[in-house]
């Protein structure tokens, strides 16, 4: 019989646990509940997990600093749950590697259809009918499909499902002016529910994993009131 894909919650009251462990049993998962940062921690060094739901506000630290310390060595997804429902709390979030974002409260069966809809994307981009041999796209970027991964002028990047799905999209088609709606569709499972800043932070943030290899040089060209691009080499 096949494993049950196996949930770490990370939150600190007792009755949203209990609440999201009844509904992710009732679905089909196998989760486990952790009242700190510290016990997740703890739990996610022990066992393999295929996603974290992780509260922003727990009593030993920030969520966010937690979502920071797991990317450091882990590319799980995590779903963050907040009292909170400000724009800059969900781009920080984001901007952090998270997958998705809850606000409380929030229903149960939102949750389990949101676990569903991120596991059945992370599993399709490590599915794969067969090996495919990396692509080079100009003289700059390589990227393995099948690895998920990106190299800048021979060395890999260190980035996030979404910095390396919006890549992916400029490296496919460089000069192509993408609008900030075409590029949530390609990198993120429910466009509608992500913002325009959202893209923007992303890339920031993937612009200056770029500068870190190649400080005089800026491939993603910004077109005021359009979109992005990325540079096409001669």
């Amino acid at each position: 019989m096949a494993e049950l894909p196996r949930i770490l919650i990370v939150e600190d009251e007792p009755a949203i646990a209990d609440t999201l462990l009844y509904a992710l049993r009732t679905e089909g998962f196998a989760p486990e509940w952790c009242a700190t940062g510290q016990a997740g921690a703890a739990a996610l060094a022990a066992k393999a997990f295929a996603l974290v739901v992780l509260d922003v506000g727990l009593p030993d630290g920030s969520g966010f600093e937690f979502c920071k310390k797991i990317r450091a060595h882990s590319a799980v997804p995590v779903i963050f749950l907040t009292a909170r429902n400000t724009e800059l709390d969900r781009v920080l979030g984001l901007e952090l590697g998270g997958d998705d974002y809850l606000v409380k409260p929030f229903s149960p069966r939102e949750l389990t259809a949101r676990v569903k809809a991120i596991l059945r994307r992370t599993n399709g981009a490590t599915a794969s009918s067969g090996p495919s041999a990396p692509v080079a796209h100009g003289s700059e970027f390589t990227v393995d499909e099948d690895g998920c991964s990106i190299r800048y002028r021979g060395t890999p990047l260190e980035l996030t499902r979404y910095e390396y799905r919006l890549l992916r999209a400029f490296v496919a088609k460089p000069g192509r002016v993408f609008s900030r709606d075409q590029l949530m569709s390609a990198a993120w499972e429910d466009p509608g529910a992500s913002l325009d800043r959202t893209v923007d932070a992303h890339i920031k943030t993937l612009r200056a994993k770029l500068r870190l290899h190649a400080p005089d040089e800026d491939p993603i060209q910004t077109h005021r009131g359009l979109g992005y691009s990325l540079r096409a080499t001669r």
